[in-house]
């Protein structure tokens, strides 16, 4: 099972995550390598424009490959006949990224298209649905990132949700830990994440046989980026592990390669397990003690 969602924070362009889990993910397509910037959050023409400008560069890379990048830029001069082509390269495109800025201000511009060209606020959230229940994957980086959780890592205000019931808190440095138990204590039915440059968690849902709703993530740390200049900013190449905390103000530090099974019941009640590379069976996640289970597809078939 491919993830649907990845969210992430970075400092620049560094390989694992941009080249592995998002331009491979394109070109894996035999006649639709395509990947679509979207820097609706980053204010005017020109700050998008040099948003698009941060990633382009790299995409242009695997021109030879076949890849095909694309953008498109918020305006308030967008005629109908460009919302139509925005709505099209949405829902068709291989890959889609959220670009940063401010989380508030891409969810206007968002929504802002749909309700403005289709009298439909909700068309860009059910194109998102539709992707994900077509296995496209959809990348939240920065902004973007805050957009697809549940709610907003920097002021709990709800955003798309499509990560479900995950709360993350972006660029997190040591120090930092008390704003994610803050994330946890607010939001007791999400999980709370602190994600360090370069890192990210990718995920995929669905439902079991028996209608259980299950969620698996998976944790990505990158330590590719090797600028001397630029050591500061990437704290995983520091040793900082994606930090994770309990409603009760536990913590759990995810290291790369690590993946978590979450099963949601329809009366509201959670199970979770996380699976980490090293270890012959997943540890229950509320008392960290190793359980009989092998795999999280073991556990999914049995509920």
């Amino acid at each position: 099972m491919k993830p649907t969602e990845l969210v992430y924070s970075s400092h620049d362009r560094c390989e694992y995550l941009h080249r592995d889990w998002m331009v491979m993910r394109a070109l894996e397509s035999y006649d639709n390598r395509t990947i679509f910037y979207l820097p609706f959050s980053s204010g005017a023409w020109a700050d998008q424009d040099y948003s698009w400008g941060t990633f382009s560069w790299y995409f242009d890379r695997f021109a030879p490959d076949g890849l095909v990048p694309r953008s498109f830029f918020w305006s308030e001069d967008l005629k109908p006949e460009d919302a139509a082509l925005f709505f099209h390269w949405l829902a068709n495109s291989e890959v889609v990224i959220l670009g940063g800025g401010k989380t508030r201000t891409g969810i206007e511009r968002y929504n802002g298209i749909g309700e403005r060209f289709y009298d439909d606020p909700e068309r860009f959230l059910r194109t998102l649905r539709e992707r994900q229940s077509s296995g496209k994957l959809t990348v939240g980086y920065s902004a973007g990132a805050d957009q697809l959780c549940e709610y907003s890592g920097d002021d709990s205000s709800p955003c798309y949700g499509l990560i479900h019931k995950v709360v993350v808190r972006l660029h997190f440095s040591p120090g930092g830990e008390g704003h994610i138990e803050h994330l946890a204590r607010t939001h007791t039915d999400c999980l709370a994440f602190g994600l360090p440059n370069d890192s990210g968690i990718a995920a995929n849902q669905g439902y079991t046989s028996q209608g259980t709703f299950w969620q698996y993530i998976q944790v990505i740390t990158d330590n590719s980026w090797d600028k001397p200049e630029d050591q500061h900013h990437i704290k995983t190449r520091q040793g900082v592990k994606i930090e994770h905390r309990y409603p009760d103000g536990r913590d759990w530090k995810f290291n790369g390669g690590d993946s978590l099974l979450r099963l949601i019941h329809r009366d509201g009640g959670q199970e979770a397990w996380i699976r980490q590379p090293h270890e012959p069976t997943l540890r229950d996640y509320w008392s960290h003690e190793p359980t009989e289970y092998r795999t999280p597809a073991e556990i999914v078939g049995s509920r």
